[in-house]
């Protein structure tokens, strides 16, 4: 009993210097950006289950870049990318026309977002003739690339999307995707009922485009999803299993 009660402390003092030192890897322009008294409380709320801090920091996000918030949803990350990029950087929160078509909400996002932001540029184009910014330093897109498989869409609309990233960032430059994991095998195949994808064929259509993947972090992974219930499932909202993946342009 006391030998169980001595590796539960450890174990416990372990978790802590690893979650200490995690957030000590968390530069100081992002860690600022999180901290901001602009953003609102309801995104704060969220800190703790979406860990911006270590994913932008995984993203290499830097003061002075310039950064595509690519399908920017409700602007949880354009306001923390806003931030953390400084006043010398910008951040073009991209939402698509076809989902603006869908629902003015989208719409109306990135209006307010962007016009918050002094140094943000909305941009609403079609997916299916994506024109992106040159010389970039990151592209970042949050729950969003299964998107790109949605029944709607034409067949090579991910690999258009994935070509006209590829030649707006600068050698160098990043494309860092996260999204919920589908099973084992499924492909692209449950994009549109589950929202979902499986991590393999992201990996495959993006190291397609020229990409090279370069690192992949565990930190939204979570084995009790079944990965078989849709996202926005209330029995599995808010916890699904998460990739991240980051791809650099070579050069």
């Amino acid at each position: 009993m006391i030998r169980k009660s001595m590796a539960s402390a450890v174990a416990a003092l372990a978790l802590g210097a690893v979650s200490s030192a995690a957030f000590a890897q968390v530069p100081a322009n992002i860690t600022a950006a999180l901290a901001s008294p602009a953003r609102p409380a309801e995104d704060t709320a969220r800190d703790a289950a979406r860990h911006p801090g270590e994913i932008l920091a995984f993203a290499e996000v830097k003061p002075g870049a310039s950064v595509v918030d690519f399908i920017m949803g409700g602007g949880y990350f354009t306001r923390i990318l806003s931030g953390a990029v400084g006043s010398t950087g910008t951040v073009y929160a991209y939402q698509p026309a076809e989902f603006i078509q869908f629902s003015a909400k989208y719409g109306e996002n990135l209006k307010t977002v962007s016009a918050a932001l002094p140094n943000a540029k909305p941009l609403d184009g079609s997916l299916l003739a994506l024109d992106l910014p040159d010389s970039l330093d990151l592209v970042f897109t949050v729950q969003n690339y299964h998107d790109l498989h949605l029944k709607p869409f034409p067949k090579a609309t991910a690999a258009g999307v994935n070509a006209e990233v590829f030649k707006s960032l600068k050698p160098g430059g990043l494309f860092v995707i996260i999204d919920h994991a589908a099973a084992a095998g499924a492909g692209t195949t449950v994009a549109h009922d589950l929202h979902r994808i499986e991590i393999a064929a992201v990996k495959a259509e993006v190291e397609a485009a020229g990409f090279k993947l370069e690192a992949e972090s565990p930190l939204l992974r979570d084995s009790s999803d079944p990965h078989t219930a849709s996202v926005f499932d209330p029995a599995i909202r808010g916890k699904t299993d998460q990739f991240i993946l980051k791809f650099r342009k070579p050069g």
